[in-house]
């Protein structure tokens, strides 16, 4: 039987729970063919969110196409166009002619080719000729508006870890060119297409859409909104009694609050709880639970740590404790941050190691909640 704590795979359809209003924003969005940000920490429930508007869109009757590539490997200039531009035409295409034909028709004057000695050995549905420029990024952009524009279908792009473009050397340069092309495109061919741009690094995710520095008036960003805790708990007591288990509401609500409702997390430790129980399951066993799962991250956490300076230590000493204002005179005596000024450049290097997060109002979130438990309870030692 298939288990119902699934964390190894998005899910969608009765393994989906919560998140209706988002699902109905997210297609009210991709209908009137916005193009669309999700920024969220890894394993929150983005891609579950997107499969499950497009299972609805389809199950409404509404037809489109969809394709998706991720970023997550992609370091050079050329590999992000042909990896957008491969996509795209497997969007469409699905035979080594039809391949070739759409690279014809629509990049005919870049260096972009479908080389069939190429695709035979590797699979490649485009290939580079020749060193890229900007008018290859440029028509590889432009395409799918083309291609959506004469089939007058829609279709909806998915690039997944969209923040490691900035990885790349001319990740500006591809930035600027998309809010070109998307511009130009809305004015012009008014093209049934859309992007859906993911990414688990929420930091980096501000720093490229915040404060108008790219696609600025491009994109519509989504805030994707913590799971109810009873509807979690509501699913995982479904679950347990499906194997014939029973399981006290009350201690899944406290470790939904432990995991601030993360589903992965969730899942993965109530499927620790399920193997290890028969019948009823006590508070023992969910302790014992919690701890195979910090067995499983610690090495992750301890290389965190490891990887930190000591202000920057004693800074997340200071957010642990829930000091209100960590550049104020008494924070940086009492933990030994030299001055305000390296408050600041430590607030930074931990945004940009991906640890902590900042609100509007300046108020940090540590951002993995079982790290945050891990590094309270063991690393600094701290007494509830």
């Amino acid at each position: 039987m298939d288990s119902p704590f699934i964390y190894d795979k998005y899910v969608s359809g009765k393994n989906f729970i919560g998140r209706k209003n988002e699902c109905a924003i997210l297609q009210n969005l991709l209908t009137q063919h916005e193009n669309v940000v999700i920024s969220s920490p890894p394993k929150t429930g983005k891609m579950s969110l997107i499969q499950q508007t497009l299972f609805n869109m389809r199950v409404s009757g509404k037809g489109f196409r969809v394709g998706q590539f991720s970023v997550l490997n992609v370091r050079s200039f050329g590999a992000f166009i042909t990896r957008f531009g491969s996509t795209v035409i497997r969007m469409n295409a699905s035979t080594p002619s039809e391949y070739s034909a759409y690279a014809g028709k629509y990049l005919a004057n870049t260096h972009l080719v479908f080389d069939q000695d190429r695709f035979s050995d590797s699979d490649e549905v485009l290939s580079l000729n020749w060193d890229p420029d900007e008018n290859d990024l440029l028509e590889v952009l432009r395409m799918p508006y083309r291609i959506a524009s004469e089939k007058n279908e829609p279709m909806i792009l998915i690039i997944d870890e969209f923040q490691n473009i900035m990885m790349i050397d001319e990740g500006d340069e591809i930035l600027n060119c998309m809010e070109e092309v998307i511009k130009e495109m809305r004015t012009s061919l008014k093209a049934p297409f859309s992007y859906i741009m993911c990414g688990s690094m929420i930091n980096a995710m501000k720093e490229i859409f915040y404060g108008g520095r790219h696609l600025y008036r491009c994109v519509e960003h989504f805030s994707l909104q913590d799971v109810d805790e009873k509807d979690i708990v509501e699913h995982l007591v479904k679950g347990f009694l499906a194997s014939g288990k029973v399981i006290d509401r009350d201690l899944l609500l406290g470790a939904c609050r432990l995991f601030r409702n993360n589903l992965w997390y969730m899942n993965h430790f109530v499927s620790i709880c399920d193997s290890k129980s028969k019948g009823y399951i006590m508070e023992p066993i969910l302790m014992e639970a919690l701890d195979c799962i910090l067995a499983i991250h610690e090495p992750r956490f301890r290389s965190i740590m490891n990887s930190l300076t000591t202000h920057q230590v004693n800074l997340l000493a200071a957010i642990i404790d829930g000091c209100p204002r960590l550049s104020s005179s008494e924070v940086v005596r009492k933990y030994a941050l030299n001055s305000s000024a390296n408050v600041k450049r430590v607030k930074d290097a931990l945004m940009k190691k991906e640890i902590v997060t900042f609100d509007r109002n300046d108020v940090p979130t540590i951002i993995d909640p079982l790290f945050e438990y891990w590094v309270k309870k063991y690393f600094y030692e701290k007494k509830d």
